[in-house]
């Protein structure tokens, strides 16, 4: 039961301090396995003034699915995503469940300031306020997403067009022999990680900019396009 659940967990059930309450922050979490793991994280950054989206692989187990429900369900600010992929590694479904999630985030009613994507082996290492000030005293306004113009070793995940496969019931993305078309608008690509923090305000701009909307198609066939796609857009003039 819910009760039981709070109780058992020690949920944090009120923000700790005002400068907490008056600074929420969204989450995306995406999960296939492990749900004591992912228990344990959600108590770890769970706060009742931020919100959380949940992606849940598809092809998890249903009783996995279910389970994970269950519990989403004893929370308000808790949602499991709206739109659901088959996430493949290195694929564009994994940039996809985070983009599905950011629509579901910025249609709530919770007026979020930046949002921290996670996976389901992730634990935080600071508490929910040392986060916090961390952003305001060093990020205020911008986006943490680390990156460098892409090395040449790395040129190969964007020039040649990527295909998923299936081998013996375990989905991969592996090269076609077909070049693809240079980055749209003169992008330059930079490279770096698929984790990041973003103002709600980028997030907005991603969701709606043609540039974006037109690397997001460009990218659909590129390997691990969540390893460029924030990076690239982050560097865009203004």
């Amino acid at each position: 039961s819910c009760s039981t659940v709070l109780k058992t967990l020690h949920f944090i059930t009120r923000p700790l301090s005002d400068e907490e309450g008056n600074f929420s922050l969204a989450y995306i979490i995406t999960i296939h396995k492990e749900l004591e793991m992912f228990v344990r994280l959600l108590r770890a950054i769970y706060m009742p003034q931020n919100i959380y989206c949940i992606h849940v692989d598809e092809k998890s187990p249903r009783d996995y699915k279910t389970a994970v429900q269950n519990i989403v369900n004893c929370f308000e600010n808790i949602f499991i995503s709206s739109k659901r992929e088959y996430v493949v590694y290195a694929g564009f479904s994994r940039l996809q469940a985070d983009i599905n999630c950011m629509r579901d985030l910025v249609n709530s009613k919770v007026q979020w300031n930046y949002v921290i994507n996670l996976c389901g082996q992730d634990y935080p290492l600071k508490t929910n306020k040392e986060i916090i000030q961390y952003i305001k005293s060093k990020w205020n306004g911008k986006n943490i997403t680390p990156g460098i113009v892409q090395p040449l070793h790395m040129k190969h995940r964007t020039e040649v067009s990527y295909r998923e496969y299936i081998h013996s019931g375990v989905p991969y993305v592996y090269p076609a022999k077909i070049k693809k078309a240079q980055p749209p608008h003169n992008l330059t690509i930079y490279f770096g990680s698929a984790y990041y923090v973003l103002t709600k305000d980028f997030v907005e701009f991603t969701l709606s900019d043609a540039r974006a909307k037109a690397l997001l198609e460009w990218s659909r066939d590129t390997y691990s396009p969540d390893e460029h796609y924030w990076v690239t857009l982050n560097r865009l003039p203004g």
